[in-house]
């Protein structure tokens, strides 16, 4: 009942926080949001699962029963962790606690509000990465939707509202579409299933797949199927050209929301690409498919790299980063060996603490110049040192400087899809991808050298100073943990693998 506990003190911690005085609701934010961190921490020292969690493998911390009967399927709360999922608990738990701490300077109104919103999106976020049934997986799946609309909606900048709207359209219409072609799924597959529990609809796929459904071939089904979910989950990613909703929900977002959106919330989709589009469907459906979804992957990668180029302003800058590291995500799914899907994971957690960085150092420099133009400023190296060592430190990490995080993500990747057999014409793919890291470097160094270097220039009237230690701290962690798994990728990376030889048979 391990992961029930996890779920159950994140939500009553929401609840408690939202009912606080407003002037200790941040320290009692942190406070309670250590303690998931501790729990998922510990679940990472005593994982004891093996092999996939949809496929024939051991469960960790596994928990099931019936719930409710709908028709003739039945419903459960069912849950458990596999080398996938686990990393991405422990991702959403740290951020989170770090989130939170990035917060205290920026948040000074509703604070009580904020922060109960904050931990309720942790609490449905564990269950998006937790739940194997996918009724309960879609409640947590939605959940997080509403926190994070009210988050924008209400903390962030002057086009809030409309950032908001259509941050919630976008990925609600896409949920509808996966939902709608997810339960036409099932009902092809007829009396082979009997649940919604994902382990049994893979089984069923794979053993298979649906018979005829409203006049339509099973083959078909399954080929309309695919695409609707791809591009249900496409849109949470985002990838090329579904990504308009994402520079518009960042800029406008508060800082602590933007590292939680990037980190985060963004793995969910790409997270449910991997568990239901290139788990749960055959090979011979995924390989009709490959050359255009590694077509949409370069794409993502050279066009968000060319948006962030022309941008001017820092959290737009990374946003489109965002847009171009996910891209590398999807291009080792599609690679279907051992070392792209392993490596597009490990990309998961690696632009999770990346993007999270990030996004705090520029939220810090935004805290003390209270503008993110690369045009109103220069000089900040001499202002605030520590905090701009940190976001150059973070930048290398993010172009894939080796001994951090970003250079083992990539390197897995290239690796994977350049021997690829799933892939038609996988080297030049791949190498199209890899000139994304040069200009990633270009846009990445420009935004550097005008704003942290050079003169000291300012076009306001706020002084800038150090900054606080609070601030900076979250920063160093993530630092950290972002050199921790460039220096030593087998933290994680080992039982990644082992959760997704099962889906390859062992590929290579």
């Amino acid at each position: 009942m391990i992961i029930e506990t996890l779920i159950a003190v994140t939500l009553v911690g929401a609840l408690v926080t939202f009912l606080a005085p407003n002037r200790i609701a941040g320290k009692l934010a942190f406070a309670i949001s250590l303690i998931p961190a501790a729990v998922s921490l510990w679940m990472f020292t005593a994982f004891d699962g093996s092999g996939n969690a949809l496929l024939e493998g051991t469960l960790a911390f596994e928990s099931r029963f019936e719930w409710i009967t709908l028709g003739e399927y039945t419903i459960s709360w069912f849950v458990g962790l596999d080398g996938i999922s686990l990393p991405l608990v422990v991702l959403t738990t740290v951020l989170t606690s770090l989130a939170i701490v990035s917060s205290w300077t920026p948040i000074d109104d509703r604070e009580a509000q904020f922060y109960g919103l904050v931990l309720f999106i942790e609490a449905n976020l564990i269950g998006v990465f937790v739940a194997l049934d996918f009724f309960l997986w879609f409640i947590f799946w939605e959940a997080v939707l509403i926190p994070m609309y009210l988050l924008i909606g209400v903390w962030g900048g002057p086009r809030r509202k409309y950032a908001a709207i259509k941050f919630f359209v976008y990925t609600n219409v896409a949920s509808l579409v996966m939902f709608g072609a997810f339960i036409a799924l099932v009902v092809g597959l007829g009396d082979a299933v009997t649940s919604f529990a994902l382990p049994e609809i893979t089984e069923a796929m794979l053993d298979g797949g649906p018979g005829e459904f409203a006049g339509i071939a099973g083959t078909t089904l399954t080929s309309v199927v695919f695409v609707a979910m791809f591009v249900g989950f496409a849109v949470k990613v985002p990838v090329v050209p579904f990504h308009t909703w994402l520079p518009d929900a960042h800029v406008e977002a508060p800082t602590p929301a933007s590292v939680l959106l990037a980190g985060v919330l963004l793995k969910m989709g790409t997270y449910a690409l991997l568990r239901f589009n290139f788990t749960m469907f055959p090979s011979d459906v995924v390989s009709t498919f490959a050359i255009p979804i590694a077509a949409i992957a370069v794409i993502s990668v050279i066009y968000g790299a060319m948006l962030a180029l022309a941008q001017t302003d820092l959290k737009r800058i990374v946003a489109y980063s965002s847009v171009s590291s996910m891209g590398y995500v999807i291009l080792g799914l599609i690679a279907y060996t051992q070392y792209g899907v392993g490596g597009a994971t490990f990309q998961m957690v690696s632009h999770g603490l990346i993007s999270g960085l990030m996004f705090m150092a520029v939220g810090v420099i935004y805290n003390a110049t209270h503008t993110r133009m690369v045009t109103d400023m220069s000089g900040m190296a001499d202002k605030m040192p520590v905090a701009v060592g940190i976001l150059i430190a973070g930048a290398f990490g993010y172009m894939g400087l080796p001994l951090m995080s970003g250079f083992a993500a990539e390197y897995f990747i290239f690796f994977g899809a350049f021997g690829s057999e799933m892939l038609e014409y996988a080297p030049i793919f791949t190498a199209l991808a890899m000139f994304g890291i040069v200009i990633v470097a270009g846009y990445l160094l420009f935004a550097m050298q005008r704003t942290l270097f050079g003169p000291y220039r300012l076009e306001t009237d706020y002084e800038v100073t150090r900054a606080p230690f609070h601030d900076v701290a979250p920063m160093f962690v993530l630092l950290g943990l972002i050199i921790a798994l460039g220096v030593a990728p087998e933290l994680i990376f080992d039982m990644i693998r082992d959760a997704v030889d099962p889906i390859l048979g062992g590929e290579l």
